[in-house]
């Protein structure tokens, strides 16, 4: 993932960011249900106000638990993130722009259709039929 970073530090620069307002690795932010969360980058304005917040992930084999176990991680992490903002861990600024990119492996297993079980209710028909890609 070091070069994905690397391409979007030139790409926020490019766009015009200066260098030193983009942190990559090492970045802890406040949390809501934990005192810091550490993000791959974040861009601070000269000002010190949070413009965006970029997490990047990969899934390489082991889908089975560890994808579902990915997306729950991406979605705690973001809903963390909002109700940090929303009690004024980032004070004085509009809401910063939120990033979660995850790469997955293309194999068999990941473009494989996931066994789904319905024990008690039905699942979400976009769920049905579907591989971790595609989910």
């Amino acid at each position: 993932m070091d070069g994905l970073l690397k391409l979007l530090f030139v790409v926020a620069t490019d766009t015009g960011i200066p260098s030193e307002c983009i942190f990559i690795k090492g970045n802890q932010l406040p949390g809501y249900f934990r005192p810091t969360k550490d993000w791959d980058m974040l861009i601070i304005s000269p000002t010190k106000k949070l413009v965006a917040v970029i997490e990047l992930k990969s899934q390489v084999g082991s889908f089975g638990n560890n994808f579902n176990n990915r997306t729950e991680e991406a979605l705690g992490s973001a809903t963390d993130l909002w109700i940090a903002f929303r009690e004024k861990a980032f004070p004085n600024q509009p809401a910063p722009w939120l990033g979660y990119l995850m790469v997955v492996e293309k194999s068999v297993k990941s473009t494989s259709p996931v066994r789904i079980s319905e024990p008690y209710y039905k699942v979400f028909d976009e769920f049905k039929n579907t591989s971790y890609l595609e989910r």
